[in-house]
């Protein structure tokens, strides 16, 4: 049976083999975003454990669904990684593309002091 994959799925794949080749050891900043919210997790692919997460279901007040909410889910996951010792990770978009909330939350991060 073929499997065909849609265009996401794609994406991801790739995204994926990309970051395993050149992460070289570091965390994975991980981004998963809805029509509702947006997450975040700082990842240690080494150990399989999550470091760091922030999103906009838990300590945000108002819609989860704007590049504001985003912007507020990248500081609060770079303090929570900085907080563990994290500062080096490598940025995990998934499927996603890299413009709108996806990329305010990737600016964001990096101004909080995370290095990707």
């Amino acid at each position: 049976m073929i499997k065909r994959l849609n265009s996401f799925a794609k994406r991801r794949m790739r995204n994926r083999t990309a970051l395993r080749a050149r992460s070289g050891g570091r965390a994975r900043l991980s981004v998963h975003r809805s029509g509702r919210h947006i997450y975040a997790q700082v990842i240690d692919d080494a150990a399989g454990r999550t470091v760091a997460s922030a999103s906009t279901l838990a300590g945000y007040e108002g819609s989860g669904a704007n590049v504001a909410a985003a912007e507020d889910v990248g500081r609060r996951v770079a303090e929570a990684a900085k907080a563990a010792g994290i500062t080096q990770v490598v940025f995990d978009r998934g499927g996603f593309l890299y413009h709108g909330r996806v990329k305010a939350l990737a600016d964001a991060a990096r101004a909080a002091g995370l290095e990707f």
